[in-house]
């Protein structure tokens, strides 16, 4: 059996190497935990402590998993696009396929095989991802562009008069769950269980439950779709002419919820963060200088990245990563987080450059980064147009991250603001027909629905604006 590529020692948050000293001295390398609370409350020096081992350094993801971290933008790119020699197949995972991963393991059920475009290379990729895209692709921006602020106008509706809220637990955790909800035709009770399994699976809590009640929810959705078909990207999954089984159909669902759901959530909710927190970025919201889409361009790139370490690869071969000697099988896991502040990149303004490897790169990129930006961008600038004296409840360094190697995650986000009075509240979203209407399921002779949602909702409150919406709308460049 092959050496691993590094004879790496499990390292608890006292054992690792002094930032002088980034390797002992008999020549082995200890692994670096990407987990627990020290982790996540302060990832930075543990990305400065890993650049120390070169643009490759040898991690642990949790008790017993260990993978090679690229910390390098560069060398993180060579990975990416080069699908020949780092494959996303996790079949080639020599470790698990040797019995070496703890059954219990909570990283192993979101880094196992599954038969998604995540997980395969080459054609099948191709097969397996043309299914979302040309499915997310017939949805109408400007259709979901309303959708999300309806969606984002009745959540606020059920705090906005108690002058404090969770940020998290209550606007950017539930609107990405009510937009996925919507856009796949999927019942309230159906979308709580498939948000709650993919939150167990970034959290490591009982990774192995979170992962059968996530497939059982995928499951029951197909079978409604199949039984009852509509026009949304659920059924035109089912439609599509690559003819994919219940089962694969059920994959790529999940998949898109894992995109859609968490971070999309940490997108918003990190964003909101900068926002409240960052002078140049309105502070107290009552005069920005950068718009909201130059907050999110911010939050892209730097740690607070809503994936903060993900992309698992795993080299075809034995193979050398700019000076790290890499086995065949053995995970290469790239760092979002360290790669895009890599201190060899050209410093300057991040506003409006999209270079970050936020989204991925290479033939694995994200396939809905427009929709992704917009919901995030619309749920931003619809708070600040309700609540514009919104105020961290908290000093910014007692928030409190959660704790995983993959995400960038805030356990809660608490503010504060003067109360407003809601006259007419938004009937619950959740409730309404499908946004595209009942149109029977697409086949390849079926021309796309048009996704109009009507006029807006009635929502209204009764303090005046002060005068925000000029602002905001400043704010926005417009």
């Amino acid at each position: 059996m092959t050496a691993p590529a590094h004879r790496a020692e499990s390292a608890e948050s006292g054992s690792t190497p002094p930032l002088g000293c980034p390797a002992p001295a008999d020549g082995t390398n200890i692994a670096v935990p990407l987990y627990g609370p020290a982790f996540a409350a302060d990832p930075e020096s543990t990305y400065a402590l890993l650049r120390r081992y070169g643009p490759a350094a040898p991690v642990e993801l949790a008790p017993g998993v260990r993978a090679t971290l690229v910390t390098s933008y560069n060398t993180a790119l060579k990975v990416l696009r080069t699908p020949q020699i780092f494959s996303k197949d996790s079949r080639r995972w020599r470790a698990k396929a040797n019995g070496e991963i703890p059954p219990d393991s909570p990283v192993a059920p979101l880094m196992s095989f599954r038969p998604n475009a995540r997980h395969v290379d080459g054609r099948e990729h191709s097969r397996l991802r043309s299914v979302i895209t040309d499915s997310m692709d017939r949805l109408d921006p400007h259709a979901l562009r309303h959708y999300v602020e309806r969606s984002a106008d009745s959540l606020i509706d059920e705090f906005a008069e108690n002058g404090e809220a969770d940020l998290m637990g209550q606007y950017a955790k539930v609107l990405p769950l009510l937009v996925f909800e919507k856009l796949f035709g999927c019942p309230a009770d159906i979308g709580d269980r498939l948000v709650r399994g993919m939150t167990g699976l970034f959290d490591g809590v009982d990774a192995a439950a979170a992962n059968k009640l996530l497939r059982q929810a995928a499951m029951d959705l197909i079978t409604l779709k199949r039984e009852h078909p509509g026009a949304d990207v659920a059924s035109w999954m089912l439609a599509h002419p690559a003819q994919l089984t219940d089962e694969e159909v059920a994959h790529q669902l999940a998949l898109a919820l894992g995109a859609g759901t968490e971070p999309e959530q940490n997108l918003i909710a990190n964003a909101l963060r900068l926002l409240l927190s960052d002078d140049r970025f309105a502070g107290d919201l009552a005069g920005g200088s950068l718009p909201v889409e130059d907050a999110l361009d911010e939050v892209l790139w730097t740690t607070y990245t809503p994936l903060a370490n993900f992309s698992v690869h795993f080299p075809v071969r034995d193979t050398v990563l700019d000076g790290a000697q890499l086995h065949e099988g053995d995970p290469v896991v790239i760092s979002y987080a360290a790669a895009n502040t890599d201190p060899a990149l050209p410093t300057g303004v991040r506003a409006g450059n999209r270079a970050h490897l936020s989204w991925s790169a290479g033939p694995h990129t994200c396939p809905a980064k427009g929709p992704a930006r917009l919901i995030a961008t619309v749920a931003i600038e619809k708070l600040l147009d309700r609540l514009p004296d919104l105020e961290l409840a908290v000093p910014v360094e007692e928030l409190v991250w959660r704790p995983g190697p993959f995400h960038r995650a805030l356990a809660a986000l608490p503010v504060r603001f003067p109360p407003t009075t809601v006259t007419i509240r938004n009937a619950d979203t959740r409730g309404e027909q499908s946004w595209t209407g009942n149109a029977p399921a697409p086949s390849e002779s079926t021309p796309q629905e048009a996704t109009s949602t009507g006029n807006r909702s009635s929502s209204a409150v009764s303090v005046p604006r002060r005068g925000w919406s000029f602002r905001t709308a400043w704010r926005r460049g417009r």
